[in-house]
């Protein structure tokens, strides 16, 4: 029998599942042990586990990133948690310089297993300094994982496979995600009796023939109500097509999409300037340029810092209405 459960209890089930399967599993981060996280995600996982797998760090990112690094190059797997990936800046030496390049320097001798996880998202009035989304900024450095899922089935899958991986994993949650509900199946209803999802593997959330809409995180959300109007009330069929993961990224998924439907249209909550739907812009017009009947588009956060009005905010990041206007304007 399906089940719902939502974003968060995902993460929350994926993590108490990683724990159990590896000794060397920790979780670190600001609250996230006795208060159960600061958007209950750990919710549990103190009380179970005890303190020497769920670990309560000071409000001092550079401090604790750090030296979850360190550990991780000693055989630990850390899981850090970033109360917003706003505050990874504090920790940018640490996240950019040190973790992305360490197995590199070490001529592949020292692997970096951490995964650093955390709400990156606007939408939430919560001002400039909490509301950043900074996946494209990481994808930039060789070396890196980027991952971004929009519903509690990605996140829960995506999260185990990040915590297995070698090399550091930025996994990007979303705040208005984490409430919402989708079916996540019990594990003895899954062949091999766990949920993994593998890196670098997009999925088609929806099938069309007219037109790829392609986002990631949260935006995916968008995308997929912007495909339902754009069907009910002007008959064209989308492709809603989910990155999941940025870097490694599924350019094959991207191009088979855009290659059948001739247009596309990337949805994201980054900004235009060198955002994430730049690059897949790009990659689309060298790899599938004689595919296409019209010119890329990008559906994006309004290029200023994040507004805190609720109102105004509303229209700065991606709305439905706007997806549709761009997708009509190609069509």
């Amino acid at each position: 029998m399906p089940r719902s459960i939502t974003y968060r209890q995902a993460l929350n089930e994926g993590l108490d599942e990683e724990l159990a399967h590896d000794d060397n599993v920790v979780i670190i981060g600001e609250e996230v042990a006795e208060y159960n996280g600061a958007y209950k995600v750990t919710e549990g996982l103190w009380n179970k586990w005890g303190d020497k797998r769920v670990i309560d760090a000071p409000i001092s990112e550079a401090g604790f990133i750090g030296m979850g690094i360190g550990a991780s190059m000693l055989g630990v797997r850390p899981v850090m948690e970033l109360m917003f990936f706003s505050f990874a800046y504090v920790a940018f030496d640490q996240m950019m310089n040190n973790a992305a390049t360490v197995r590199y320097m070490s001529g592949g001798l020292i692997h970096v297993p951490i995964v650093v996880r955390g709400p990156a998202n606007g939408g939430t009035n919560v001002g400039a300094t909490h509301s950043h989304t900074p996946e494209n900024i990481f994808a930039n450095m060789p070396g890196l994982k980027v991952v971004s899922p929009a519903t509690a089935y990605d996140a829960k899958g995506l999260i185990k496979t990040a915590i297995r991986d070698n090399d550091p994993v930025y996994f990007m949650e979303s705040t208005v995600l984490y409430g919402q509900e989708w079916e996540v199946p019990e594990n003895d209803e899954i062949d091999g009796g766990e949920l993994l999802i593998p890196l670098g593997v997009a999925d088609v959330k929806r099938e069309g023939s007219d037109l790829s809409l392609i986002a990631h995180g949260g935006s995916v959300i968008t995308a997929l109500k912007a495909a339902d109007h754009l069907a009910s009330e002007h008959g064209i069929e989308a492709d809603v097509i989910d990155l999941r993961s940025i870097r490694p990224l599924d350019e094959t998924t991207i191009l088979d999409s855009v290659k059948k439907t001739n247009r596309a249209v990337y949805v994201e909550e980054n900004k235009p300037f060198c955002g994430v739907g730049a690059q897949i812009a790009s990659m689309i017009q060298e790899k599938a340029f004689d595919y296409l009947d019209a010119p890329v588009v990008r559906v994006t956060s309004m290029d200023s810092p994040a507004i805190y009005s609720p109102p105004l905010e509303e229209i700065q990041i991606p709305y439905p209405e706007l997806v549709v206007n761009k997708a009509l304007s190609i069509c």
